[in-house]
């Protein structure tokens, strides 16, 4: 179960909030591809993406080598709620424009 008030520090974060609302939008993204389009290191995402899923917000899988990140269907109604309405508020273009324009997305192998 998830709690609000450990959501609600997840979003407190500017590039938790930006992943999560990049999930929002995607539906499902590859850690390399969530790097591309946040324009920062590896090892960085990773650790905020572990954050979030000990939190149970989001959940991954591993296909071949890649571990691809969604929204936990668990994810309350509330919680969802909130991330729609930040998406609203938060341009996300910049940061799709980026994910669009990579090179080598997961279908043809992340580099």
């Amino acid at each position: 179960m998830i709690k609000a008030e450990g959501f609600f520090k997840a979003l407190a974060d500017g590039t938790r909030l930006r992943l999560l609302l990049l999930l929002l939008d995607e539906d499902s993204l590859c850690v390399c591809e969530l790097v591309h389009a946040l324009d920062t290191h590896q090892p960085r995402i990773s650790r905020h993406l572990a954050q979030l899923r000990d939190l149970g917000i989001v959940e991954d899988e591993r296909r071949g080598q890649w571990v691809y990140y969604r929204l936990s269907p668990a994810l309350p109604d509330w919680a969802h709620s909130i991330l729609e309405s930040a998406a609203r508020a938060e341009s996300l273009k910049p940061f799709i424009q980026r994910l669009q324009s990579m090179p080598n997305r997961p279908f043809a192998g992340c580099s």
